[in-house]
């Protein structure tokens, strides 16, 4: 009987070790998990959110200092033709006193300055191109509204004492509109400044880089 021949091609012990193809090993980085992508996104809602908030806030601002400029206008207009309407002979004359004669001019200037601006920020926020650029137009809002306000005030202190000291003596049309005139000056300053802090707030935030 024959001896059993031992195997040619015995099995090796050991196996070699399958590499990784190379494509696998290029791209072994580990994939984004769902958390990562999910605080991508919402980064990006959060970053969309606030600047819609911040859209919105500038265009209440725009629109509440456009009402608070046709209101100056307004009262501007109605205070220099109340003033300048008063005339009814001898020494009730607007002309004939310098503080009267201030104040329908200081309304005149401010009747003329709310009517541009009203136009300006009418025309801006139909859509069309703001004549003034974005950081010097700021800068005018606010320097403006100040100036403008001042010289309100500044017409009122003089033409208020003296309409007082005639009211003592007597009471008449005349008194009585320019006491009206004074009032829609004064209503106009008020407007003015209330538009000038909504004007200084943005200047605020306005950028400069």
């Amino acid at each position: 009987m024959a001896a059993v021949t031992d195997n040619p091609n015995p099995m090796p012990e050991t196996l070699p070790e399958l590499s990784a193809p190379r494509d696998l090993e290029k791209g072994s980085g580990a994939a984004p998990t769902g958390s990562d992508t999910t605080g991508e996104g919402s980064g990006g809602e959060a970053a969309v959110a606030a600047v819609v908030r911040r859209w919105k806030r500038e265009d209440l601002l725009d629109r509440a200092t456009l009402l608070l400029r046709a209101a100056a206008w307004l009262f501007s207009v109605i205070s220099f033709l109340v003033m300048a309407a008063n005339k009814h002979g001898d020494w009730k004359e607007f002309e004939n006193y310098e503080e009267y004669r201030y104040i329908v001019g200081i309304g005149v200037l401010s009747f003329l300055y709310s009517m541009a601006q009203v136009i300006r920020h009418v025309h801006r926020l139909s859509g069309g191109t703001d004549p003034i650029p974005t950081r010097f137009g700021a800068i005018l809002d606010f320097a403006g509204d100040q100036v403008t306000a001042y010289l309100l005030m500044s017409a009122l202190s003089a033409a208020i004492p003296i309409t007082n000291r005639m009211r003592e003596g007597v009471d008449n049309v005349f008194t009585d509109s320019s006491a009206a005139s004074i009032s829609m000056a004064f209503f106009a300053f008020i407007a003015l400044a209330l538009s000038s802090l909504i004007s200084g707030f943005k200047l605020c935030k306005q950028p400069y880089i």
